[in-house]
This record gives structure tokens, C-alpha cells and sequence, in this order.
């Protein structure tokens, strides 16, 4: 009996408090600008690659596991704290488990376990989206500097002549990856400034063109510091380093305009290096190379500070 006479049971105050916390958690969880088609994707931008969906899927998987381990962590503590909670009436210590080795070890196997899980869909995913075994349809050297992107186009443009195998601005890149090049890739180039925009969109960054339902293979490069080129929709990263080149392959298969960012902090201007990706029917990734060829910009920019020799080293020995 509580001291006015009443039967209610201490408890009732504290699940009525629960009750309310967990709908004002419900309402902050559905209340956002997420809608039903949004949120199977847990954040993540529209795939518009061949090889994005399996990103996606990893990243679901993760999301899933993450709130697996969650509930059941939150799901021991509620009740610890709604059905072992301190009894009024009771002050004697409950009773304590110390050295009980199954539920010892159950905490090293699960999380292990967890652990393992992740790591090989990780290791299995990312040796799928670095396989570089199929030869490249097109080639594009990207240039990362502050504070803004080079586009080297590698391919044979009329209009240009030269071969990119033996260009010198195109000496940083080591000749494992020039072994793809085209024959006589005279090629073109486009060069973004912080000021420069997309004139069709008004989105500020240079632009980058890409084919439609063609395999690219980006190669990247930098002129300074540390970068690293994010194209939003690809759902693909990869750091731009000076004196160490990285690549990466995807297929394109949705035509648009799209966003890209550096995504690595590379100094005070860092958030001005923005880029623009549009993709096009092959006809007119083609057309936009003459166009940038009687533009003059024919040949290639500077790719980036040469590979050192401790990476030139590294690579050979693991060829």
C-alpha cells in the first residue's frame, strides 16, 4: 500500500516514462525528409554505376548488423534497468557473477564473430570493385590540386596528335598502368578553377564527361597534397597521392549531370574543390572530345609529382 492508501505500484511512474520516451523516439525516427523509396538505401545517393548496387548492399548489410547488435544491446539494458532495478524496500546487494567462463567467452566469440563477418564481405566486395583485369573502354587521368580538378581525356581525338605512352607531362604515371593506353592518344584536357560552373546546371566545379554503358578507368594523380575523388551517385572514393597512383574502374549506366567533391581535407580551400560528372550517350562524349580539341586544348596538362622510389620499389616487388 503507497502512504495515501493506493495500490499503485511505484513502478507504473517509471514504464509510463519509457512509454513516452520511446514514442518521442519513434516520432523523431519517421519525422524526417526521408521518403519510404529513400529509405531502403539508409542515406546513400541513387546507384548510377554497374558496380555501385554491390556498395549498397555492403552497406546495408553493415546498417543491418549495426542495428542487430544495437536492439539486442539496448533490449539487456531496459531490462536490467526496468526488472533488476534497486527495490525500495530492499537494501541487501543482489547476488554478483564474477569468473563465469561461458558468459566470459560468449563475449570474445560474438563480437569476433561480428568482426570476421564483416570483414569478408569487405575483403570480397573490394577485390571485385579493384579488379581491373577487363580492359578499359576509356581512360581518364584525373588531377587533383588546389583547389580544383584537371580532366586528362587518353584517347585518339583527330585533331590532336602525340602518344600518351611517352608524353613527359604524363611521366608520373607509372607504365603498368600506361600499358592500357590507346595507340597514338595525342588526347585533350580540361583544367576547373574554384570559379569555374557547369553551364547547364550552374553547379560550380569543372565538368567531366563520361559514356554511357562504357567501362572508365580513372587514373589518379595529384600536384600537391593529399585528395580524393568522391563522385557522389558512384558510391565510389579513392584518395589522389602525390608520388603514389591510384585507379579504379566503373561503368556507367545512367545518363545526368552529377556531383562530385575532394573528400579528403587538403587545406584552406579544401571545400571549394567541387566537380561536376555528366554522362552521355558515347556519340556525344565522343563530339565533346572535338569540341575540346578545336578548343586547342589538345595534349595533356601535368599529371603530378613522379612516384618515389620506395613506391616504385613497393610496386615492383609485388608484380
Amino acid at each position: 500500500m503507497s502512504p495515501n492508501g493506493s495500490d499503485r505500484s511505484p513502478r507504473r511512474p517509471m514504464r509510463r516514462k519509457l512509454l513516452q520516451a520511446l514514442t518521442a523516439g519513434l516520432v523523431l525516427a519517421t519525422a524526417t525528409g526521408c521518403t519510404y523509396k529513400d529509405f531502403p538505401r539508409l542515406g546513400m545517393p541513387t546507384p548510377t554505376t554497374e558496380e555501385a548496387p554491390r556498395i549498397l548492399s555492403l552497406w546495408q548489410g553493415s546498417w543491418a548488423a549495426a542495428i542487430a547488435v544495437g536492439c539486442l544491446v539496448w533490449g539487456l539494458v531496459l531490462w536490467s534497468a526496468i526488472f533488476h532495478r534497486r527495490s525500495r524496500t530492499k537494501v541487501e546487494v543482489p547476488p554478483q557473477t564474477r569468473y563465469n567462463m561461458p558468459i566470459e567467452a560468449l563475449y570474445t566469440v560474438v563480437p569476433l564473430l561480428v568482426v570476421s563477418v564483416l570483414f569478408y564481405f569487405t575483403a570480397r566486395d573490394e577485390s571485385k570493385l579493384l579488379d581491373e583485369s577487363k580492359k578499359p573502354d576509356v581512360t581518364v587521368n584525373v588531377v587533383g590540386y588546389q583547389w580544383s580538378w584537371a580532366f586528362n581525356y587518353i584517347a585518339d581525338v583527330p585533331g590532336s596528335t602525340g602518344d600518351a605512352k611517352t608524353d613527359k607531362n604524363l611521366s608520373a604515371i607509372p607504365d603498368r598502368f600506361k600499358n592500357a593506353f590507346p595507340a597514338n592518344a595525342g588526347g585533350v584536357y580540361d583544367v576547373g578553377t574554384p570559379a569555374s560552373r557547369n553551364p547547364q546546371t550552374g553547379l560550380p566545379g569543372p565538368t567531366l564527361w563520361l559514356p554511357k554503358g562504357k567501362t572508365v578507368r580513372f587514373i589518379l594523380t595529384s600536384r600537391d597534397v593529399n585528395h580524393s575523388f568522391w563522385v557522389l551517385p558512384f558510391l565510389m572514393k579513392m584518395d589522389v597521392i602525390p608520388g603514389h597512383t591510384n585507379s579504379f574502374q566503373v561503368t556507367p549506366n545512367k545518363e545526368g549531370t552529377f556531383r562530385g567533391k575532394c573528400a579528403e581535407l587538403c587545406g584552406q580551400d579544401h571545400s571549394r574543390m567541387l566537380f561536376n560528372v555528366k554522362v552521355v550517350s558515347p556519340e556525344r562524349y565522343e563530339q565533346h572530345l572535338k569540341d575540346l580539341a578545336k578548343k586547342g586544348q589538345t595534349g595533356y596538362v601535368p599529371a603530378g609529382i613522379a612516384q618515389t622510389g620506395h613506391e616504385k620499389n613497393r610496386e615492383t616487388n609485388n608484380l
